[in-house]
């Protein structure tokens, strides 16, 4: 029963609008990677918001782990 709890409680994480933003602009990378379009200026977007994205998880992983 806990292992339900959790998975909803990760679905529920995921529709926050950090990891929204997140999925579409990873799958818009992949697209533009397939058609060898993606520009410098895109990566560099993309390398922050990854950064900023995975930074905020670690750190919340870190606070509900104390």
């Amino acid at each position: 029963m806990e292992e339900l709890s959790n998975l909803l409680k990760r679905i529920a994480a995921l529709i926050s609008v950090k990891s929204i933003v997140t999925l579409i602009l990873t799958i818009v990378f992949a697209v533009l990677t397939l058609r060898g379009q993606v520009s410098q200026d895109f990566m560099t977007i993309y390398a922050v918001i990854i950064a900023f994205y995975f930074g905020i998880q670690s750190t919340k992983a870190k606070s509900d782990g104390e």
